[in-house]
């Protein structure tokens, strides 16, 4: 587990001082591990008693296995960044190891007790993964209903109950504009689940229902930014083949 999946997983009992911690603690990954505990109190201008309380919400011992922790997420991160090929790659296997880890049958449960599931994608590419994720469900009789644009999500938004699911599709999780809609999912008691990158992100932090992808953001010659995008439509098949396992073991009991 990352230290980003860590804080979303513990999110909701830290308090301001633990975030002003990590803040420092992401800007600084590659040097944070050599600090003991004073140092690092000293770098974020709290107490030694603060820094070991945080350690200990995340599930450590004590600092000493939190350290050890940052060294070791330091060193899974190191990429060679000489081929984009290799970033692609490297992409496609974490993101292998992260769908071979998860445990899938919650979010398979909810999608088989929804008597409507809807996926909505919040950019080209997103919805392109929407599309994809109704297709593979359709063999197994279980038809998504996919949404487009955001304005047909917000005229969808009244007639949903809480016998609906909704899979929500994001590169980042952070996109401004959708969460009125989501903040109404949640007021309504609509579960949904969110599919986005691995990282700290509002949207993940929202529902406790997540998967997630690696996708790095590459910047070609002329300055463009350009993610990988391959890892979501791996999730989104790895979440159909755990569906038809799940609906397998079912039918055994």
């Amino acid at each position: 587990m990352t230290l980003e999946e860590l804080i979303n997983k513990y999110y909701n009992q830290l308090n301001e001082n633990d975030l002003h911690i990590l803040k420092y603690v992401l800007n600084h990954k590659k040097s944070c591990y050599e600090l003991g505990i004073n140092a690092l109190a000293e770098k974020c201008n709290v107490s030694r008693s603060s820094v070991l309380r945080l350690a200990q919400k995340l599930g450590f011992s004590g600092y000493s296995e939190f350290r050890v922790f940052l060294k070791w997420q330091d060193q899974e991160d190191v990429k060679e960044e000489t081929n984009l090929i290799e970033v692609l790659n490297n992409d496609v296997l974490e993101t292998m190891k992260y769908v071979q880890s998860k445990d899938f049958s919650e979010l398979c449960a909810l999608i088989h007790q929804a008597d409507r599931v809807f996926v909505y994608g919040t950019g080209t590419a997103q919805v392109n993964c929407a599309q994809e994720l109704k297709r593979h469900f359709l063999p197994v009789h279980k038809y998504f209903h996919t949404i487009p644009a955001q304005n047909e999500l917000e005229i969808i938004l009244p007639s949903l109950t809480e016998k609906d699911l909704v899979i929500i599709i994001s590169l980042s999780g952070d996109t401004p504009t959708i969460f009125p809609a989501v903040q109404s999912l949640v007021a309504k008691g609509i579960q949904f689940i969110s599919i986005t990158n691995l990282k700290n992100n509002r949207l993940a932090r929202m529902t406790p229902y997540n998967l997630y992808t690696n996708s790095s953001n590459n910047i070609l010659e002329d300055g463009t930014q350009t993610p990988t995008f391959v890892s979501f439509f791996i999730v989104c098949e790895a979440l159909f083949w755990n569906y038809i396992t799940f609906l397998s073991d079912g039918e055994l009991q």
